[in-house]
């Protein structure tokens, strides 16, 4: 079905077959796990209504970006009420995330500007995240006078995990600049461009890596999970953000193994080799 084809109010199978094709569904890394499980299965309604709109794709990426950055806006409320909220926009950012996309491809509207948005939405969601966690750690901000040390060092710790994460994140973009820069073709979303010799000292890391696959928790929806559940930790224990900095403690040794191990399969990877 062409662009100039497509119905105005389309049924679900015509959306399906334009905005969620096979190349679509089967990304290896494009795709979260919750797409997959039931976003996408749920995502088709939200663009069937948002068809029928002058709303443009890009405009729903700027709901995806401003519900990202609701999370974090939601961890400064006290109590567990300020995790739960920062979960369910979590989700409500990846029901956008799916939706602008099979927005844009049925219109025929995919852009540079696009994918650009929803990559400002995602590092800037995904580094706030870390950066609320340490103010909340404060419990009050009277902390910085009674204990400012205990303080600053929170801070500086979301400080650090929010870099480590941004950073994680751009070593891909950093892969894919590196290709354009040297002439060399975009490289394929299959995990043969991307692997490690199995016999290789990296790559016998790498398999026991799938055992504990650290670096998923630090997408924006395990992170909220996870304080979410750091939250109710401190609940139980009666002690106000117990839970929330150990999290903190965890996450930062965490995410520096994560970026070093990411660095080291890159350059033991063809992915930058012509």
């Amino acid at each position: 079905m062409t662009r100039t084809e497509r119905p105005a109010r389309p049924t679900l199978e015509q959306l399906r077959a334009v905005a969620q094709p096979p190349e679509v569904r089967s990304r290896k890394n494009a795709e979260h796990w919750t797409a997959e499980l039931y976003l996408r299965h749920i995502s088709i309604y939200l663009t069937s209504a948002l068809v029928r709109t002058p709303i443009s794709a890009n405009g729903v990426t700027g709901l995806m970006i401003l519900s990202g950055w609701a999370i974090s806006a939601s961890l400064l409320i006290p109590g567990i009420w300020g995790p739960l909220l920062a979960v369910f926009f979590s989700q409500l950012q990846l029901y956008f995330d799916c939706s602008d996309g099979e927005v844009a491809r049925w219109r025929g509207t995919q852009s540079p500007k696009g994918i650009f948005l929803d990559k400002i939405g995602h590092y800037t969601t995904e580094g706030l995240i870390p950066l609320a966690l340490g103010l909340r750690c404060l419990g009050e901000l009277g902390l910085l006078q009674t204990d400012p040390g205990s303080a600053y060092l929170h801070l500086f710790l979301g400080a650090v995990l929010a870099l480590g994460i941004v950073l994680n994140k751009a070593q891909n973009e950093m892969v894919h600049a590196s290709r354009a820069l040297a002439g060399m073709d975009k490289l394929a979303d299959t995990s043969a461009a991307k692997a490690v010799p199995a016999a290789s000292f990296v790559g016998r890391l790498r398999r026991l890596a799938r055992f504990l696959p650290f670096h998923r928790v630090l997408h924006s929806v395990e992170m909220s999970l996870l304080i979410l559940a750091a939250s109710i930790v401190s609940l139980v224990a009666a002690q106000p953000m117990l839970g929330e900095r150990w999290l903190l403690y965890i996450l930062v040794p965490g995410v520096i193994f994560v970026n070093v191990g990411h660095f080291v399969a890159i350059m033991a990877s063809p992915r930058l080799r012509k």
